[in-house]
């Protein structure tokens, strides 16, 4: 197979010309919950460390959010916590375009582009569908065909870096598909992206010990309540092991796993090398978590404090992003549409 580089070289000139710009940036987050720390660790602080390494595309994914959110209230106001969250945590709107997915509605037209040569096969196969039909969770076509519209989103701003968690790498890899499959019908028309993993924090455990997933209701929010995120952190299980009890499995404690992504990592270090050599409690570990997470954030919820007062500015941010996202998402719809015999 022909590697990103070599494949975007055989291109034709408009498509080529596209190495000679910064390196694009993708990447989108679903306002259908409260964000927490699978969400900032796992896409967040990526995406934000990204904002000086090229030009960053970031985008509430408010329609991803109507395959498993039927609230528009709540929709709202989860869009509206998701633009301060973000702000809160370090994206810079003067470094990245930061806007609705909804208020580009060229991305629905152009998935219904790639739609028609979609396999249904490859659709099925997709873990993330076949893991919420596993546990029960209610299908619609929305949820089916997820990835054919997470791949109109990274096509149409002609992506080439698209920063995700290991549990959405094979989606980025449906989009590779989907694009060279459009570029062999229609002639070259897409940049074939290529997805970043960070391997380290790829998957966040939740307190019950699988992903960190608002849809397992196991997560730790980024800036809810003090009070509530103790009682959640304290509550994390553990095994019936005494204190003084030598632990050598220490690094598969769901405690001392969530400390290395929130602590100093000689802190992180410190408490599970005493965990491992007995003597640690698991009460006071939790209690080092807890200590740990809240101050690691306490900048940006002094930040998200000040945002959520100015609500005026946190929403034309918002519509200024919109504006440069579709000045870019006109000019690839057209192209698809020419190519495809549209236009």
């Amino acid at each position: 197979m022909l590697s990103f580089r070599t494949r975007v070289f055989l291109l034709p000139c408009f498509v080529c010309s596209l190495l000679l710009f910064p390196m694009r940036i993708l990447s989108g987050i679903q306002p259908s919950g409260t964000l927490h720390l699978g969400n900032y660790f796992g896409m967040m602080r990526p995406a934000i460390e990204l904002q000086n390494q090229g030009e960053a595309f970031y985008f509430i994914a408010d329609y991803h959010s109507m395959t498993s959110l039927f609230d528009a209230a709540q929709r709202r106001k989860n869009t509206l916590d998701v633009a301060l969250d973000f702000l809160a945590c370090g994206l810079d709107p003067k470094k990245s375009v930061f806007f609705r997915q909804s208020d580009v509605p060229e991305v629905t037209e152009l998935a219904w582009l790639l739609s028609t040569v979609t396999p249904m096969g490859l659709l099925e196969r997709c873990h993330s569908f076949k893991d919420k039909s596993a546990k029960g969770i209610p299908i619609n076509h929305g949820l089916f065909a997820y990835p054919v519209l997470m791949a109109a989103d990274i096509l149409i701003y002609d992506s080439n870096l698209v920063p995700v968690g290991q549990d959405q790498k094979q989606h980025v890899e449906v989009t590779r598909d989907v694009a060279i499959k459009f570029n062999e019908i229609y002639g070259p028309t897409f940049v074939v992206p290529e997805p970043r993993i960070r391997e380290e924090v790829a998957k966040v455990p939740g307190t019950d010990g699988e992903k960190m997933s608002k849809s397992y209701g196991n997560t730790i929010d980024l800036f809810g309540e003090e009070k509530a995120l103790r009682k959640k952190i304290m509550g994390i299980l553990m095994d019936s092991r005494t204190p003084a009890e030598p632990k050598p499995d220490a690094d598969k404690n769901l405690a001392v796993q969530l400390l290395r992504l929130v602590a100093p990592p000689a802190v992180a270090a410190e408490l599970e090398e005493r965990l491992r050599a007995g003597g640690l409690g698991y009460g006071d570990l939790k209690k080092a978590l807890f200590e740990n997470y809240w101050n690691t954030f306490a900048e940006a919820r002094t930040r998200r404090a000040g945002l959520a007062a100015n609500l005026d500015y946190v929403n034309q941010v918002l519509a200024d992003g919109a504006i440069r996202a579709r000045i870019l998402a006109q000019t690839v719809l057209k192209r698809a549409r020419k190519a495809a015999g549209l236009e």
